[in-house]
């Protein structure tokens, strides 16, 4: 396993925090809504630069952990796209205004980024101490698969999410409609506003999408460093991702068992690996794994893209989702 000095982690932060101030500041300092073109631009950027950095790391570190970067990055990439169809129903949910939704990625990706390098470190610190752990993640992993390619498992219900309920409970919420603005002054108090519900909904989503994502990641590298820069370039590109692909998510229709395939084999690979490998070794290479990934994912794209040229069908998938219903600075409605 390749190690990485404390050193590296600042540095990487250091940038994290660059890029993350560069796209608030500069390039998103009014809300407005991103256009195709933009989104387009801004994921082949974020794409670009996690490519640049993997690159880095096959000429600093050898094409092994070059290699194990890669195949994190295309796991945690390709699960975010479930991310983005869960992200479009919420926002449809609390009818938030396009040219708002890019205020509640931005700060929701920074809880996200926290919460990442929790699950991270206390993976790391689980699997030294407890070598057994790697078993589990795996199982947990099998487990996801399955519920991915049974019917009914992917219903989304914002209004039961916990966290909302008990802001609703216990936390002064604003009347009518708070913009762009997290927390309004309202009859001599601080209220949260309908917009703050629906970052909650998203960070506590989050929660749900790490349990299944870090472990995957861990399943092709056990190096901390590796599994969380995979992470975050992943995440740094959601937004974009999200406003590029929202209105189609639902055309990659066999996707979800692409990504079943992919958990299976990777979980399956982490039980394999504790009760076969000697420890620390690998049963199947990254460069095979890297592989395998690839082709199970590219294959579901593929698959659902034939699909769809040949049903045409009459309604635009577009208006499954909704985002374009809603450009508009309407009122968020609280419910």
């Amino acid at each position: 396993m390749v190690e990485f000095a404390i050193w590296h982690w600042l540095a990487f932060g250091a940038l994290v925090v660059f890029l993350l101030a560069l796209d608030l500041v500069v390039f998103h300092r009014h809300a407005h809504a991103p256009s195709f073109l933009e989104s387009a631009g801004w994921s082949a950027f974020w794409i670009g630069l996690a490519l640049v950095f993997n690159g880095f790391v096959c000429w600093w570190r050898g094409t092994e952990a070059g290699v194990q970067f890669l195949s994190g990055y295309l796991i945690e990439k390709s699960l975010s796209m479930d991310n983005i169809f869960v992200f479009a129903v919420i926002f449809r949910f609390f009818a938030v205004p396009l040219m708002y939704q890019y205020r509640v990625l931005f700060w929701g990706i920074l809880g996200a980024i926290v919460l990442r390098l929790a699950f991270v470190l206390t993976g790391t610190a689980l699997i030294h101490r407890f070598d057994w752990v790697m078993a589990v993640f795996g199982a947990l992993l099998v487990y996801t698969a399955v519920k991915l390619v049974r019917p009914g498992e992917e219903e989304v219900d914002p209004e039961r999410n916990p966290l909302l309920r008990t802001a609703r409970r216990f936390l002064p919420v604003a009347s009518g409609d708070g913009g762009k603005h997290f927390f309004v002054r309202q009859s001599g108090r601080w209220c949260i506003t309908p917009l703050f519900l629906v970052l909650l909904v998203v960070e506590s989503t989050d929660v749900v999408f790490a349990v299944d994502s870090v472990p995957a990641v861990f399943g092709v590298t056990r190096d901390p460093f590796l599994v969380f820069t995979s992470n975050i370039f992943a995440i740094l590109g959601l937004r974009a991702l999200y406003f590029l692909l929202a209105n189609v998510i639902e055309a990659f229709r066999y996707l979800h068992y692409g990504l079943s395939a992919v958990l299976a084999f990777v979980g399956l690979k982490m039980v394999a690996e504790y009760w076969l490998a000697p420890a620390g070794e690998h049963l199947v290479s990254p460069a095979v794994s890297l592989a395998v990934v690839a082709f199970l994912l590219t294959t579901s794209v593929v698959a659902s893209l034939v699909a769809q040229l040949h049903e045409r069908p009459s309604i635009p998938v577009a208006s499954a989702v909704g985002i374009e219903a809603i450009k508009t600075e309407e009122e968020v409605p609280v419910r």
